[in-house]
């Protein structure tokens, strides 16, 4: 850009910033000096047409042109263990110590469409997350809890429709009016079979009720967000941050054409995609891969599928720490790690934040570690004064370099993509790329690659592989104790029996009918969770219908 066109886009910047609303707070160093709010070039600079300024095409910079002075990001701590009762009063802790949000950790029954007297949930039952087997668990997970007023994340895939349907009812049961819910649901099933392996069905039936739930939101919760596309997974199961980078934007594609398939207008259903990122250790890469992100979804959705509005090419994502960067050796060394991390995301502009505690390569996070990793962020968010200015990094000549160069192997890693398809389109490529094994095989080399760098020593780890002299006393960890897998138990067993099954079995066999039919099933499924269904039975009368999906095996 030559100079007139940077103070041309300093000029539109300072407009929508007058305009906006800001925080009442000094802006200002440490020594009280006053620092602008953003800052450009003085003069041209051929950059700027990549960069631009904050709340502008491409949004590189950021959503919005005040940047954190408008608004802070969301403190929104991943947490469940145990029962419901128990993450209840984890969750009144975190939002009574400045939480801003919740975020809901489920068990590996819950998360595999399972109920806990399964034979197959034996010994998992509140261990990895909160144990949800009906709309009665839900009620006691909010309990004294205002889900109109607070936003909630729910990172779940498989199960998710049924788990929206079973937290909708909650709500309803609250008073709350459906329109008024505003939160996230992961429902990403593309990195499931690229990452996490936590899925019910073949992709098809997936994609279905996905599509389901985007027009049920788009039409009757308008602010609630009923896809969260997920980065995180693949980064921990090992990928590159251009790999993460990649992999995420193009299941978010597919969503898009999902939802066009659907004939649903884009610059309707768009603002409700979210995206979930990882911040690793490697500080200036990560900050990098954020504003790579904004800037490609912006491009895509604007120039390959119609999005007309700002918000509908608006990448907006949450970030928490990387949990596979965290040692077992020297766990103090962890509060480090996991601070750059967070501070990382939030110079790369994240909307919202978890960051994991000291103690959670070991267990569920203790009371006290919970703590600290929340005060974390408060620190970043109080004391260094990051708040002040948008995209402070921005005109970096290194940090610009590293988002020209994610954004080029993004791209490379698309047309890839795109060409793996019958049709050309990023869905078909990316079930093709399920089917082959593509995706995996590129994350287990990049993985295998990394290892094999740790363990020549040409990756150094405090700790582990250098700097391993320590005192470190062994840590008091969560143990969650089998009582609550038995009284679990128990409670559901009493559920059943007091429940109206001849109303329960109606509300199955209706939402089969509509499972075989083109009609949304949301409705039924609301109708299921009212009447006290549980998730297993839910999930196994579709798996009925629909089969269970294996995994090919490959070599």
């Amino acid at each position: 850009m030559d100079a007139e066109q940077v103070e041309a886009g300093r000029a539109r910047w300072q407009a929508r910033f007058d305009g906006a609303r800001k925080r009442d707070a000094e802006f200002r160093t440490l020594s009280g000096l006053d620092v602008e709010p953003v800052y450009g070039p003085g003069g041209a600079d051929p950059r700027m047409e990549r960069i631009g300024w904050p709340g502008e095409f491409p949004f590189t910079r950021g959503l919005h042109p005040t940047g954190y002075r408008g608004k802070a990001w969301t403190i929104r701590q991943f947490a469940g263990f145990g029962n419901a009762k128990q993450t209840n009063e984890r969750y009144k802790m975190i939002l009574g110590a400045g939480g801003g949000g919740l975020s809901v950790a489920f068990d590996m029954p819950t998360l595999m469409g399972r109920d806990s007297d399964d034979p197959r949930s034996l010994g998992e039952v509140g261990h990895c997350g909160v144990a949800i087997d009906s709309a009665l668990d839900m009620d006691l997970l909010f309990d004294g809890i205002p889900l109109g007023d607070i936003t909630t994340s729910m990172t779940i895939s498989g199960p998710a429709v049924p788990i929206f349907c079973m937290y909708v009812v909650a709500a309803e049961r609250q008073g709350v009016p459906v329109g008024k819910l505003n939160g996230t649901l992961q429902t990403d099933i593309f990195k499931e079979y690229i990452a996490q392996k936590e899925w019910l069905f073949a992709p098809e039936p997936h994609l279905r009720l996905i599509g389901d739930l985007m027009e049920f939101c788009a039409s009757d919760v308008p602010a609630y967000k009923p896809l969260s596309v997920s980065g995180y997974h693949i980064r921990e199961a090992g990928s590159t941050a251009a790999q993460e980078l990649a992999f995420t934007l193009a299941d978010g594609f597919g969503y898009v054409e999902l939802g066009l398939s659907r004939g649903l207008d884009v610059d309707v259903f768009a603002p409700g995609l979210s995206f979930f990122f990882d911040a690793h250790i490697d500080f200036f890469e990560e900050i990098a891969k954020f504003r790579a992100a904004r800037r490609i979804w912006a491009r895509w959705l604007r120039d390959v599928y119609g999005a007309k509005t700002d918000k509908a090419q608006w990448l907006r994502f949450h970030t928490q720490t990387a949990g596979v960067s965290l040692t077992a050796q020297q766990p103090y060394n962890n509060v480090v790690r996991t601070a750059v991390e967070a501070l990382a995301a939030v110079l790369g502009g994240t909307n919202s934040l978890h960051t994991n505690a000291l103690d959670e390569v070991l267990a569920l996070p203790s009371e006290k570690a919970a703590e600290v990793a929340l005060r974390t962020q408060q620190v970043l968010m109080e004391e260094t004064e990051v708040v002040n200015v948008a995209d402070p990094l921005g005109g970096s000549w290194y940090v610009e370099a590293l988002t020209d160069r994610l954004e080029a192997e993004a791209e490379a890693i698309f047309a890839k993509i795109r060409d793996m398809g019958p049709d050309g389109t990023m869905t078909s490529g990316i079930l093709r790329g399920i089917e082959d094994g593509w995706f995996m095989s590129e994350i287990a080399e990049a993985a295998f690659d990394y290892q094999r760098k740790l363990e020549k020593g040409e990756k150094r780890i405090v700790g582990v592989n250098c700097h391993t002299a320590s005192i470190d006393e062994p840590l008091e960890i969560l143990r969650v104790s089998h009582e609550v897998e038995r009284e679990q138990n128990r409670v559901l067993a009493e559920r059943r029996a007091g429940r109206d099954q001849a109303a329960v079995d109606a509300a199955l066999s209706e939402m089969v009918r509509v499972a075989r039919s083109d009609g949304n099933m949301i409705p039924a499924m609301l109708d299921a969770a009212r009447a006290e269904a549980t998730l297993g039975e839910i999930c196994d009368a579709l798996r009925a219908e629909w089969g269970v999906y294996t995994e090919p095996a490959r070599f």
